[in-house]
């Protein structure tokens, strides 16, 4: 049996979730995914240990984790607080947490620029380590476009600022 912490709740559809899985396995945690049906082959490919379906697999499938890592929020959030075992940590980045674990904390976790945490991750997808998944390429002109709500894809958006790179 691994001693490795298990991470539960990195839905891998959103682009956090997918550098969030890498990151975990890199760190050397557990990881069992979440998502939709059509998202399971990508996040094994990503690494993750175990895929759920929160639309048809009781999340209570999981087990007790040490941490959950949320980037949707709603019900699936509440849902899982359940699953994090005494002394662990909700951490999500959707909204303000509505429950607690009965006997560990909850975070909402708001993002702040760091250059150096940046560069290191920059570094990381040089070297083959991290793996962004690149949703759509888009020019300069078309960046507005780019994040409404109907022409958004999954993975990351890249615009290119200069023609021809």
């Amino acid at each position: 049996m691994s001693t490795a912490p298990a991470i539960h709740g990195l839905r891998v559809r959103a682009s956090v979730g997918s550098i969030a899985v890498q990151l975990a396995r890199e760190a050397g945690a557990r990881v069992i995914g979440t998502g939709r049906a059509g998202d399971r082959d990508t996040a094994l490919g990503l690494g993750v240990d175990a895929f759920l379906d929160p639309q048809a697999d009781p999340l209570e499938e999981a087990g007790q984790v040490d941490v959950v890592f949320d980037v949707i929020g709603g019900d699936i959030l509440d849902r899982s607080a359940a699953l994090v075992r005494a002394g662990g940590t909700l951490v999500t980045i959707a909204s303000p947490p509505r429950v607690r674990p009965r006997d560990g904390q909850a975070i909402f976790f708001v993002v702040e620029p760091d250059r150096a945490r940046l560069a290191d991750l920059a570094r990381r997808v040089r070297d083959g380590r991290l793996r962004p998944i690149v949703g759509a390429v888009r020019t300069l002109a078309e960046a507005p476009s780019a994040f409404a709500p109907a022409q958004r894809t999954p993975g990351k958006t890249i615009i290119r600022v200069k023609e021809g790179e």
